[in-house]
């Protein structure tokens, strides 16, 4: 499984330059089949990443550019009549994919956002009272512009509740800024990639990421956590039981990665920023100005680590 997902990681580091730590965020999403929300300022590389990981993976992968006018039927598919056998052909949309590009999310309307829901939760799509399962593995990488730029819609709580992890790119050092004018940008780059791993391979790596052990203290941890967040003064709404399950899917994923077939704490607190700070929110009128990512800190630094015995 290393050997195998460090060849992916090269791949993306010939087009993400000087991010180590954003890449293996992305990879921990793949190998946990969660969906990422890649949410930063246009034109660092949101959707190279993106396009980047779905070239080095030999499997169906879909790019839809989230737009005001864009409906829920042209993402999951439509009902077409066939005046022929007088009856519905179903004609399935881009989200019947492995990989599933959500470019500028927050660019749609709410009522197409909400369409990504069900398939994000339950693999599966309902359309005409028809649901029809989505091929393993399925993932949604959707990049994110800041909410307070024109033209954006914020993402409901239900639908953020429903990526495994939250990644911010960040401008790149001068020296990777640099070798990307010596590379003329990262297309030419994405253009040559090929893939290097088959989409039997990643549902093999997810099954062995699954089996994962997570002793019993480390289970009360993550409970603790949670619990921890609901009780926070700052925090008004606190994690819920699903990011419990995430925060040790992307925990498991986090070990696995680094060859282990057990988890530690130090692999919850790797992962668990990019993990809960999206699914809380704090209170407005805390005179401090509490951030999210400062109220996940603060419960990470509250609650007592297990130790071995």
């Amino acid at each position: 499984l290393s050997r195998r997902l460090g060849e992916v990681r090269l791949r993306l580091q010939s087009v993400i330059r000087d991010k180590p730590l954003v890449i293996d965020r992305v990879l921990t999403s793949l190998l946990a089949c969660g969906s990422v929300l890649l949410e930063d300022v246009p034109g660092v590389g949101k959707t190279s990443l993106a396009k980047a990981l779905s070239a080095s993976v030999d499997c169906a992968w879909k790019r839809v550019q989230f737009t005001p006018d864009l409906l829920p039927t042209d993402l999951v598919g439509v009902s077409i009549y066939q005046r022929s056998t007088e009856s519905f052909r179903f004609e399935p949309g881009p989200i019947f994919a492995n990989i599933v590009l959500a470019d500028e999310i927050n660019r749609a309307s709410p009522k197409t956002q909400s369409a990504l829901l069900e398939a994000m939760e339950e693999r599966q799509v309902t359309v005409d009272a028809v649901s029809r399962p989505l091929a393993p593995p399925f993932i949604v990488i959707a990049t994110q512009n800041p909410v307070d730029q024109e033209g954006t819609y914020r993402l409901p709580e239900s639908q953020l509740d429903r990526f495994l992890l939250r990644i911010s790119i960040g401008y790149p050092g001068r020296t990777a800024e640099m070798q990307m004018l010596d590379d003329h940008g990262a297309a030419t780059t994405i253009q040559s990639l090929s893939p290097v791993v088959s989409a039997e391979e990643i549902r093999g790596m997810i099954d062995a990421v699954r089996s994962v052990y997570i002793a019993g203290a480390l289970k009360s941890y993550l409970v603790d956590l949670s619990e921890a967040s609901r009780r926070h003064p700052g925090i008004e709404l606190g994690l819920s039981p699903r990011a419990t399950l995430q925060l040790a899917a992307a925990t498991r994923a986090h070990a696995a990665a680094r060859g282990r077939n057990y988890a530690t704490p130090d692999d919850v607190k790797a992962v668990g920023l990019s993990t809960l700070s999206h699914r809380i929110m704090v209170r407005s009128d805390r005179g401090a100005h509490l951030t999210p990512d400062d109220a996940v800190r603060e419960v990470l630094d509250a609650v007592a680590v297990p130790v071995a015995r």
